[in-house]
């Protein structure tokens, strides 16, 4: 069997908290008291609103995420299974858009799709096209073997298709995407953006809110079932890069938004809910550390490699999502604490989405130079600097106009589906 791409995503969409009016960019134990919602004006959904404040333990996971994907790249042996980084990403991800999502639903009555599509363009696209022209221009005008073929490549990532074209490769993975291979999952994200918004738009305007939970939990099942259909040793690359083989992970994230959502500050079952999660959280970072540390993800190992690709998926969703959940609502346990910490949320929050952006690059680079002596350490050094420069020239900038950006007035979804 083909190997799967090695690399993951680390897209800052889940720092949408701080791009928006629909969030707030405040500490994890410090949020701002959010303003009362009636319990009708809540449309079923009474904690939307005062759950969009930043989360610093997320914001830590991100970083030390990084740094997995940093190790898994120029040192794999050391880090055989740290492709699994990705799977926590889209589950980050997609909690952190839905909640996004239902606040400004909450608020103001509907959501605006021109509005939140203008968002992810600001935050996503300038900087990625950044890393797309550096690329290019390197791959046309030296000897570099790292770079050859970045136009296409760049195009490809551009568009948010490589891994469109990665999925449809049976066997070794081509030359055409390699350059900029890493963006595959920025397709996926990217394809989950355009497509949930929608699907959760009709279930809001059709279905009671406690139907629309039911809902999300459905959809979280299909794309398990789905790669259970298509599973066979040459479809690897098919249902490692898809979008709907993938979905149940962003949508796990999603259903712990829409959950959260849906209980009230004094309900018991958020309290059982809090109490569970915060006994799982270390189990579970520590069986998404053991893949890491021992898995090979992305080689053939037969029987475990056909499980891993069907159910795996799914488990590391539900491992993740708990994570998630946990230090959302444990910010007082020592796993919060020690990933909330100033360092590493700074950088989680601000540095990550360069950090995989600029990190494969920097790879390839190095390994075309020949370097090996103290090639990790380069590395880091290398992509922080980019990181950098790319967040206080390019991103933060688009930031801004993100913030300034006025959302056209939505559509009110009808108050008898909702309630």
């Amino acid at each position: 069997m083909a190997k799967a791409p090695h690399s993951t995503d680390v897209t800052e969409a889940e720092r949408e908290g701080r791009e928006g009016r629909e969030g707030t960019d405040t500490a994890v134990d410090a949020r701002r008291p959010p303003a009362p919602v009636a319990p009708r004006a809540s449309r079923g959904f009474p904690s939307a609103v005062s759950r969009t404040g930043r989360v610093g333990g997320l914001d830590g996971l991100r970083t030390l995420a990084v740094a997995l994907v940093i190790v898994h790249h120029v040192e794999p042996e050391a880090l055989p299974g740290g492709a699994v980084a990705v799977d926590v990403f889209f589950t980050i991800s997609g909690f952190v858009i839905t909640r996004l999502l239902l606040a400004e639903y909450v608020r103001r009555g509907g959501i605006s799709l021109p509005s939140f599509y203008r968002r992810r363009w600001l935050r996503l696209v300038p900087a990625m096209l950044a890393v797309c022209a550096v690329c290019a221009v390197l791959g046309t005008t030296t000897s570099l073997w790292g770079f050859a073929g970045s136009l296409e490549a760049a195009g490809l990532s551009a568009a948010f298709l490589t891994n469109v074209v990665r999925a449809m490769e049976s066997g070794p993975y081509s030359d055409l995407t390699a350059p900029l291979a890493h963006t595959w999952s920025l397709g996926v994200e990217e394809q989950f953006y355009f497509l949930w918004p929608l699907a959760l738009i009709f279930l809001l305007r059709r279905f009671r809110a406690r139907t629309v939970l039911l809902g999300t939990a459905a959809l979280c099942v299909l794309p398990l079932l789905w790669r259970c259909v298509l599973w066979n040793p040459d479809a690897a690359h098919r249902i490692y890069n898809g979008t709907d083989t993938r979905a149940d992970q962003l949508l796990a994230g999603a259903l712990v938004a829409v959950a959260l959502a849906r209980l009230r500050a004094d309900d018991p079952r958020l309290a059982l809910l809090r109490t569970w999660t915060g006994r799982l959280a270390w189990p579970a970072l520590g069986l998404l550390a053991l893949v890491a540390w021992q898995v090979p993800v992305t080689e053939d190992l037969g029987r475990w490699t056909a499980g891993y690709y069907t159910i795996g998926f799914l488990v590391v969703a539900v491992l993740s999502a708990t994570l998630v959940a946990a230090l959302e609502l444990r910010p007082e346990t020592a796993l919060s604490r020690l990933l909330a910490l100033g360092p590493l949320a700074w950088v989680g929050r601000n540095l990550s989405y360069g950090v995989y952006l600029w990190h494969y690059p920097v790879v390839r680079l190095l390994a075309s130079l020949g370097v090996q002596e103290g090639r990790l350490a380069a590395t880091v050094v290398l992509t922080l600097l980019m990181a950098l420069l790319s967040y206080y020239v390019i991103e933060r900038p688009f930031l801004r106009r993100a913030h300034r950006a006025k959302a056209p007035r939505p559509t009110p979804v009808p108050a008898t589906a909702t309630t």
